[in-house]
């Protein structure tokens, strides 16, 4: 079978979405009231249980670069074992559901109702299964980062998740009160990217906020270019630089450059706020 690890989110969703859709319509059709449940139920469960088994494999062929960041091993074998455990209940939902095709064929209508029963009853354990490895799997795709970035093996995806993660550190770091900390890290992220120009901008940034280093922040602010009708990057390069010049203690420097933007893009009341705002 081919390497199925760049399929494994969207395998899982489908089989967490159609497994939970299929038990409820196995307990809807032991109530007798919609009829079309029944034979609907068998087919999403068999589809499902098959599913399991790609999805545990998807999981499988996955694994190992995730499981080669600190701290997950044991979070990644837990989720492996749950999905086996989890396929497991499925596959023999799977042979429940064939044992009552086989005695509905035979008119066994009373044991078929049985084994209905039985298909339920497994098949809710298989959701708390289904549950309890789709939690796993959660925390270590959005509380270890296992799997952003690692999961195409495509460098530039995995230069994405560290900037992603210098980002929300800089700015945890920031809120924290450990300027130097956030400096650093962005310091980091001008370096790895220089040519990005929203981390310049961001470079600038805590020049001035973290370093408090307005002349750097001036200089490196300067060095960005946007296009003139670029509204958004114009308006956030004046209003740093405007901050910038206050620091300076240079407000008419600030005025002056705010003034320029408002009059560019009259519709941005917060820039004109801002510029009435300095003294």
């Amino acid at each position: 079978m081919p390497n199925l690890a760049q399929f494994h989110p969207q395998i899982v969703h489908f089989v967490v979405g159609l497994l939970f859709i299929a038990v409820a319509f196995r307990i809807v059709s032991l109530t007798g009231r919609l009829s079309f449940t029944n034979y609907a139920a068998t087919t999403l469960l068999l589809i499902g249980a098959a599913a399991t088994v790609l999805a545990v494999k998807s999981g499988t062929d996955a694994h190992g670069p995730v499981e080669r960041i600190p701290g997950t091993r044991e979070l990644v074998q837990e989720h492996e074992r749950q999905g086996e455990t989890t396929r497991d209940y499925f596959l023999a939902v799977a042979a429940i559901e064939l044992i009552a095709l086989w005695l509905a064929r035979r008119g066994e209508v009373r044991y078929v109702r049985f084994a209905h029963y039985a298909s339920v009853l497994v098949g809710i354990f298989g959701c708390v299964g289904i549950y309890y490895t789709a939690e796993r799997g959660g925390r270590l795709v959005y509380s270890y980062g296992g799997g952003p970035g690692l999961r195409t093996g495509n460098p530039q995806d995995v230069e994405r998740l560290l900037l992603a993660g210098l980002y929300s550190q800089s700015r945890n770091d920031r809120k924290a009160g450990r300027s130097d900390k956030a400096a650093d890290l962005v310091t980091v992220m001008a370096n790895v990217f220089p040519a990005d120009t929203n981390v310049r901008y961001l470079h600038a940034e805590s020049l001035l906020l973290d370093s408090k280093n307005p002349r750097s922040a001036l200089v490196t602010l300067d060095s960005i270019s946007t296009p003139p009708k670029d509204a958004r990057n114009q308006s956030r390069i004046a209003s740093l630089k405007a901050d910038i010049y206050v620091a300076l203690q240079r407000p008419d420097s600030a005025r002056a450059v705010l003034a320029s933007v408002v009059a560019a893009f009259p519709q941005n009341t917060r820039l004109k706020a801002k510029m009435d705002s300095i003294k």
